[in-house]
């Protein structure tokens, strides 16, 4: 039964679980404006996910076999489209991260999700890329390459660390290099794509959905999945959403308040607890709206960008290369560049160089950022909820400074970049396999009936749900009977 605002407002809310966290109190969600003032909210998501999927793992496939799996990016960032809208859904009703929402359901969820970051992301391939591309610009001998990481890991903890509003920070760089990149990428398709390549996009997939198990022994199946998972952002990462939600300000994320530096920014000691909008007609009517906006931000930010990157670098690719079996690592990159030049000029193949390294630049900034503002966020409100000391502020830069000198470290062991990206796809999966599941009980049970997830986004959440379990057992068993260096 619809209850009025005025006699709802300020008490405390019976729907979300207390066992664990503490309750909220009802409170209206805030009246949307215009869709321009939210535009960006899904800008460090899609930076995020340029130097994993689309300038590496897809592209290398489509050296390697075709274009006949280039359907498969697709698919695979499309699921990534509602994952992260069901990640939105709860943070918009209530402004606390999905997350908090799984710790509500079960305390240890925080924990394993921190781990779930932060674990897979140890392990830094797109630091290693970003630096192996970088000796592409100026000609430096592969031997420089852990030096530039270590540099180029270094400068992205002291940027953040320094910055006032960290959000704000992040999301200003990402647009600009997430634009440089789109300007790219659109002239070297103009220019060096065939037209062979881009119908084999649609003419190939019969012999790509034929050919699965052959390229399944190809490629590997940790390869294969892992690029699936990282078509888009991938792993944790996609919950993370929650947090720039807040911090753009999109429904009652409005009343949260921002990660700033513990040096130069005003820090909230206390954990981020949210509200919950009472079921009436103004809150209705403004939950359609907010609905809508979010639905479309994500879809023109994310997706469309997202899937015209996956589908333009792998047909840029395979344009320029072709199938070449015998490029190792990231050598396929340099075969494109060597390419570009030809058709157009040396000149293009430094630029091609510049945009690659700022797609895994920006990459590795949206990568320390998010598993840092998950293990601020979820420790926070957990385990650290009542202590004056650690603010999620102080618990962001000590999770960045963790990951910097970890990823360092790994660096120097030289293991090769795309393999590191391979293992985090790998631990990604895991994850999704798990929150995927989460988010079907979190937004079916203790969201408002206005917002709760229902109709064909049902069945189209438990699709994906069933599609990374069976990743995850598939990987599993794989690794029992054939050992773990099996998946990668």
């Amino acid at each position: 039964m619809a209850e009025p605002s005025t006699q709802a407002e300020g008490r405390t809310a019976v729907e979300l679980p207390t066992k664990y966290l503490p309750a909220v109190t009802y409170r209206d969600l805030p009246e949307p404006r215009r869709l321009r003032n939210y535009m960006g909210a899904s800008i460090i998501l899609s930076a995020t996910a340029l130097g994993s999927g689309e300038l590496i793992l897809w592209p290398n496939i489509a050296t390697q076999v075709g274009m006949g799996l280039a359907w498969l990016s697709v698919l695979g960032i499309s699921m990534q489209f509602f994952l992260n809208m069901e990640i939105e859904r709860y943070t918009l009703v209530t402004g606390e991260t999905a997350v908090t929402g799984f710790s509500r359901m079960w305390l240890p969820w925080g924990v394993i999700f921190v781990l779930g970051a932060i674990l897979p992301n140890l392990f830094p391939g797109w630091a290693t890329s970003g630096a192996t591309v970088f000796t592409f610009i100026f000609g430096m001998p592969e031997s420089a390459m852990p030096m530039v990481a270590t540099i180029f890991l270094v400068a992205i903890g002291l940027a953040v660390t320094v910055s006032p509003v960290i959000y704000r920070t992040i999301e200003r760089a990402e647009a600009v290099m997430v634009a440089v990149i789109v300007l790219f990428i659109i002239v070297a398709i103009i220019i060096a794509s065939t037209a062979d390549a881009w119908t084999g996009v649609i003419t190939q997939i019969p012999n790509g959905i034929g050919n699965m198990p052959s390229y399944f022994d190809e490629l590997g199946v940790a390869s294969l999945l892992g690029a699936v998972v990282f078509a888009g952002a991938g792993g944790a990462n996609n919950l993370v959403q929650s947090n720039y939600l807040r911090d753009k300000g999109l429904g009652m994320g409005i009343h949260i308040p921002n990660i700033v530096s513990p040096i130069t920014g005003e820090e909230v000691a206390a954990p981020s607890l949210g509200y919950y909008p009472p079921d009436n007609a103004d809150n209705r009517r403004r939950w359609n709206r907010w609905w809508r906006i979010a639905n479309q931000e994500q879809a023109i930010t994310f997706w469309f960008i997202g899937a015209s990157l996956l589908v333009g670098m792998a047909v840029l690719a395979y344009s320029t290369v072709g199938i070449d079996k015998s490029a190792e690592g990231l050598d396929f990159i340099k075969l494109e560049g060597q390419d570009l030049a030809g058709q157009i000029g040396p000149w293009f193949e430094t630029f091609f160089y510049v945009a690659a390294f700022l797609m895994l630049f920006s990459t590795n900034i949206g990568v320390v950022d998010y598993v840092s503002r998950l293990a601020g966020d979820s420790l926070k409100i957990t385990f650290l909820k009542d202590s004056q000391f650690w603010s999620e502020s102080k618990i962001y830069v000590t999770t960045i400074w963790l990951l910097i000198v970890m990823g360092s470290l790994i660096v120097w062991t030289g293991i090769e970049p795309v393999v590191l990206l391979i293992i985090s796809a790998v631990g990604g999966g895991f994850v999704m396999a798990v929150y995927s599941v989460l988010l079907l009980l979190l937004n079916r049970k203790h969201l408002p009936g206005y917002a709760k997830l229902r109709g064909y986004r049902v069945p189209v959440m438990v699709f994906i749900s069933l599609f990374y379990i069976v990743f995850a057992l598939y990987l599993i068993y794989q690794m029992v009977t054939q050992g773990p260096g099996s998946v990668v």
